[in-house]
């Protein structure tokens, strides 16, 4: 490609015409007549060294701007702020009397009070330590209590005081909480506080709650229930270890009609049991499953287990598989939460290979939990990943129905259909 011709001023010698005055230029006054060019001497005759330019020197001025420059770029940046910086935050605040405002980042803030407040007086542990135990364990709880209405039993002056339920997200709401409108069965359309965030469940805590009670729906879909609830429920006088064994037969029925429920201590004296439900479940089936599945473990254990609501009609040390929790608006006490006992247990997820008996209640408290979670991981969110399909649940439920309608004598069979 031929290069296009340029025009270019020469001082003292006119007009140049050339094949790119660039070339023409760089030769300079080292051009010999017929030779190459070659770049000038610095220091050379008629050559002209330019020195160069050294940093500018620093006034008080420029670096006030800087800084100042800086200080606002920090300040757009959300903070990021961890658990365990807000752990430390409240532990300062409880040495400095107790009371202070929470810095949770990206502008959320929540102001505490009363922390040094005994809560636990067998424990040792206080408003300010339930706060910080919650905080701990926050990484693992809040994906299990995302998006659900809670439930707050309150208990202003700890453990030892008085109680009352609260179900309306109440007054005087801090910013960030979490509120939304959700659809109850007796007030219609009220607001709720939502699970999912640090600042909401230190707030619920704030407030003197102590346990963690998310409803069996969320409120993507607040008219289908996605996990069904079965609680062992010991009467006077039965040894922990025949709730563990109940619950391990009722394990083992629900493994052979295909599905694999999750299971937990209550953190009080008995075991729940929580099957993960697909998607569009209505409560009637949900409630259906429970009792097919209470029925069954009376069946297998009939010594053990009963159905009997009345407390009065059941017969003595007997364990109530109680499958009544499954309706819209009830609620179950969430994995990890601290429950309303002297010596602040914990409901705690549990490998299939735990219920034996050597498994003890008391070994599972706000102290030891974080070290454990340590160790095992979520075995909660391990246990509810995979729910049965549509299909997978009828078939279930028709192998439980299988199993009942084998167990009942023909002449007892016909007596009902006689009737």
């Amino acid at each position: 490609m031929t290069p296009r011709k340029t025009t270019t001023k020469r001082a003292g010698t006119g007009t140049r015409t050339g094949a790119g005055a660039g070339a023409g230029a760089g030769a300079g006054a080292g051009a010999r007549a017929g030779g190459k060019a070659r770049p000038a001497r610095p220091g050379a005759k008629g050559t002209r060294v330019r020195p160069k330019p050294g940093p500018k020197k620093a006034t008080a001025k420029t670096s006030a701007t800087r800084l100042a420059a800086r200080l606002a770029k920090n300040a757009a940046k959300p903070k990021t702020i961890t658990p365990a910086n807000v752990e430390a935050q409240l532990l300062s605040i409880e040495a400095e009397g107790g009371d202070g405002v929470v810095d949770l980042g990206r502008g959320a803030t929540l102001r505490v009070t009363s922390l040094g407040k005994e809560f636990f007086p067998e424990a040792g542990l206080t408003k300010g330590g339930l706060m910080r135990y919650y905080t701990r364990v926050s990484r693992l709880l809040l994906p299990h209590i995302q998006g659900r209405p809670l439930v707050l039993q309150r208990y202003p002056d700890g453990v030892g005081g008085s109680m009352f339920f609260q179900q309306d997200a109440g007054d005087n709401v801090p910013d960030g909480v979490r509120v939304a409108t959700v659809q109850t069965v007796d007030k219609g359309p009220q607001d709720r506080l939502i699970g999912g965030d640090l600042l909401t469940l230190l707030y619920t805590v704030q407030l003197g709650t102590i346990e963690v009670h998310p409803w069996l729906a969320t409120i993507a879909d607040i008219g289908h229930a996605d996990r069904c609830l079965i609680d062992l429920d010991p009467g006077d006088g039965v040894p922990f270890a025949h709730v563990v064994e109940l619950a391990r037969d009722i394990l083992r029925i629900a493994k052979q009609c295909g599905l694999i429920p999750a299971v937990k201590t209550s953190g009080s004296s008995g075991i729940h049991l929580v099957f993960p439900l697909p998607a569009r479940t209505t409560f009637e089936m949900s409630a259906e499953l429970a009792m097919l599945v209470a029925r069954a473990a009376v069946l297998a254990r009939p010594e053990l287990a009963t159905v009997e609501r009345s407390i009065k009609a059941r017969p003595e040390r007997s364990i109530y598989v109680d499958a009544m929790q499954n309706a819209h608006g009830k609620s179950m006490a969430s994995a990890y939460s601290v429950r309303a006992r002297p010596t602040a247990p914990v409901s705690t997820p549990l490998r299939d290979r735990e219920l034996s008996p050597r498994l003890k209640m008391g070994a599972f408290t706000v102290r030891t939990m974080p070290e454990r979670l340590e160790r095992v991981g979520d075995l909660w969110g391990a246990a509810l990943v995979r729910p049965p399909s549509t299909r997978e649940l009828a078939r279930a439920m028709q192998a439980l129905q299988e199993v009942l309608g084998a167990a009942n004598p023909p002449r007892e069979r016909q007596a009902k259909g006689r009737s």
